[in-house]
C-alpha cells in the first residue's frame, strides 16, 4: 500500500463528513478515527507485533504496527430504527494493509432501557473491546498484548440485547449476545501461515459506571472451528500414522473446540488521576492444543493540563493444558517432545512508560517505550530463534491519534 494512503483517506473521509447533511439530511452521520504511528525495536532477532499481525517491527522503523484508519456511517431510519457500518484499514493477518468490515448492524430501540441489534458487532470480551482500535479513546498507544492476545475472536455475526438502567448515580448495562465469529488466525510457526475459522460464540457483558469509576465483567464461549491450521494438521497426521489417533484429534481445531474467556476490568478517571486494570483467563473446555492462560495489567497516569504521562505493567502466563498425553508418546523421542512443547504456553511480561499530549482538538500525540521480557518459548514475540527469545526487547514508538 502506498505511503500516502492514510493522508488521502483521511481527506476523503473529511470530505464525506462535510457532505453528510447533503446526502442524508440530519439522519446520516459519518465519522472516523485513525492512528499514524511509527515503531522500532532494539533487535532483529525477533519481531514485536500486535496479536494476529503477520509482520512486526525489528530494528528498523516501520509504520504498520499501530497505524490504522476507521470510517463509520450511521443512518437513522426512524426514532427507533438505525443502522451502523464501520470499516477498518490496518495490518492484520496480511503483510500489507487490508480493509475489513468490523461493524454492520441494525439497532432497534425498544424503549429507553432496552435495545436489540442484529448484524456484525465487536465481541464484548474485555474492558475496551468496543474501542480497542480507536487510539484516541485510549490512554496507552496500544492495548497490552499480554491481555488482548488471549482471545482470537474479534467480531460476531448475530444479535445482542442491551439493557440499561440507572440505580441512583450508578448506571448499569447488561449485554447478552450470540452468533458466529468468522475471521482469520495468523499462525507464526513454520514461517507463518493463515487459517480461516468459523466459530459459534455467545456470552454476556455487565458494566457499571459511577462518576469517574467503571467496572466491567465479560464472559464469552466460542466453539472455535478451523480445519486449515497447517502446522497442527501436519503434526496430527504424523500422530495418526504412528498410532496416536486420539492425541491427533485432541490437539486440532477440526470440528470445533470449546474455549471460554472471562475478564474483569476496572478504570478510574478522577480529577487528574487515571487508572486502568484488567485480569482475564482463557480456559479450554475440550481437549485442544491452545493452552490455558492467565493475564493481567495495571496502568496509572497523572494529567498535567493536556499532558498525561503513564506507566503500566502487564503479564501473561500459562496455566496448563487440556490435552492428556499417554506415557507411550514420550518414548517416541522427538515426536513426543514436539507435542509436549506444543502444549506449553508462551509467557512474558512487559513494563511500559509513555506520554500523551492532546495538542489539538480531536488529536493526540503519544510516545511510548515498551520493555518486553520474554520468558517461556520467547513470549509472544514472532519469528524469533528456534530456541525462543532469551533477551529483553525494547520497543520505541510514536503516533498521532485522531477522530473526526
Amino acid at each position: 500500500m502506498k505511503k500516502h494512503f492514510l493522508s488521502a483517506a483521511v481527506l476523503a473521509a473529511l470530505g464525506l463528513n462535510a457532505q453528510a447533511n447533503t446526502l442524508g439530511g440530519d439522519n446520516l452521520t459519518i465519522s472516523g478515527f485513525g492512528t499514524l504511528g511509527v515503531a522500532k525495536s532494539n533487535t532483529d532477532e525477533a519481531k514485536f507485533a500486535r496479536y494476529n499481525q503477520a509482520t512486526g517491527v525489528g530494528d528498523s522503523p516501520r509504520l504498520g504496527l499501530d497505524t490504522n484508519l476507521g470510517l463509520q456511517a450511521s443512518y437513522k431510519f426512524s426514532e427507533q430504527l438505525s443502522g451502523t457500518v464501520q470499516v477498518l484499514t490496518r495490518k492484520n493477518t496480511s503483510p500489507s494493509f487490508t480493509t475489513d468490515l468490523t461493524w454492520a448492524f441494525l439497532k432497534y430501540q425498544v424503549n429507553d432501557e432496552l435495545s436489540v441489534r442484529a448484524g456484525r458487532m465487536a465481541m464484548p470480551i474485555f474492558l475496551i473491546s468496543d474501542y480497542q482500535n480507536v487510539g484516541y479513546a485510549n490512554t496507552m498507544m496500544r492495548p497490552p498484548i499480554e491481555m488482548y492476545g488471549q482471545a482470537p475472536l474479534e467480531n460476531v455475526d448475530g444479535a445482542d440485547i442491551n439493557w440499561q438502567r440507572a440505580f441512583g448515580d450508578t448506571n448499569v448495562t447488561v449485554q447478552v449476545f450470540g452468533g458466529v465469529s468468522r475471521g482469520k488466525l495468523f499462525i507464526p510457526t513454520g514461517g507463518g501461515s493463515v487459517a480461516k475459522h468459523q466459530s459459534p460464540a455467545y456470552g454476556f457483558n455487565v458494566s457499571a459506571e459511577h462518576g469517574p469509576f467503571t467496572a466491567r465483567l465479560g464472559h464469552a464461549r466460542g466453539d472455535i472451528d478451523s480445519s486449515n491450521v497447517g502446522p497442527i494438521n501436519t503434526l496430527a497426521n504424523t500422530l495418526t500414522a504412528v498410532g496416536f489417533a486420539q492425541v491427533a484429534q485432541d490437539i486440532t481445531l477440526k470440528g470445533g473446540k470449546k474455549i471460554a474467556f472471562t475478564s474483569l476490568g476496572l478504570s478510574m478517571d478522577w480529577k487528574n488521576i487515571v487508572l486502568q486494570t484488567e485480569y482475564a483467563q482463557r480456559r479450554a473446555k475440550e481437549a485442544v492444543y491452545i493452552p490455558d492462560t492467565n493475564a493481567w495489567y495495571a496502568m496509572a497516569g497523572y494529567r498535567f493540563g493536556k499532558v498525561l504521562p503513564y506507566y503500566a505493567h502487564a503479564a501473561y502466563e500459562g496455566k496448563g493444558s487440556s490435552v492428556t498425553l499417554p506415557a507411550s508418546l514420550a518414548r517416541t523421542g522427538v515426536l513426543g517432545a514436539t507435542v509436549a512443547n506444543l502444549l506449553v504456553s508462551p509467557e512474558q511480561s512487559s513494563d511500559l512508560i509513555g506520554v500523551r499530549w492532546d495538542f489539538a482538538k480531536s488529536m493526540a500525540l503519544k510516545v511510548q517505550v515498551d520493555r518486553v521480557k520474554p520468558k517461556v518459548k520467547g513470549g509472544q514475540l514472532v519469528f524469533g530463534p528456534a530456541a525462543g527469545m532469551k533477551n529483553d526487547v525494547t520497543v520505541v514508538a510514536a503516533a498521532v491519534d485522531f477522530v473526526f
